[in-house]
C-alpha cells in the first residue's frame, strides 16, 4: 500500500487557495469592511499574545480590535465594542 500524498488527495487544500487577509476586517455585514470571502474562513486573531475568540473587527496597520463590552447593548441592540490597541496578529485556523 502507498499513502496518498497531499497533492493527489482531492480533499487537500494549500493555503494559496484562501484570499489574502485584508488590512481591516469586520464581522458585521453592515460595515464598509466587511469581506464575505475572508469571513468564510475560519480566522484567528492573536492579541498581545493571546488568541482571541471575541473578536468583532481588526486594523493591522493601525494595532487595533474591537470587542464586545460585556452584555452591554447599544440602542439597536447590539453589542456595545470597545477598542483594544497593542500588538495585532491575524492567521488562517487549520480545520
Amino acid at each position: 500500500m502507498t499513502d496518498p500524498t497531499p497533492e493527489t488527495t482531492p480533499a487537500a487544500s494549500s493555503p494559496t487557495d484562501r484570499p489574502a487577509l485584508p488590512d481591516r476586517l469586520s464581522v458585521d455585514p453592515r460595515s464598509p469592511h466587511h469581506d464575505v470571502a475572508a469571513c468564510e474562513q475560519a480566522i484567528g486573531v492573536r492579541f498581545n499574545g493571546k488568541e482571541r475568540f471575541d473578536v468583532e473587527e481588526y486594523c493591522l496597520s493601525e494595532r487595533w480590535i474591537k470587542v464586545p463590552a460585556g452584555k452591554t447593548l447599544d440602542r439597536k441592540g447590539r453589542p456595545l465594542l470597545i477598542t483594544l490597541k497593542g500588538a495585532v496578529e491575524v492567521f488562517y485556523k487549520e480545520v
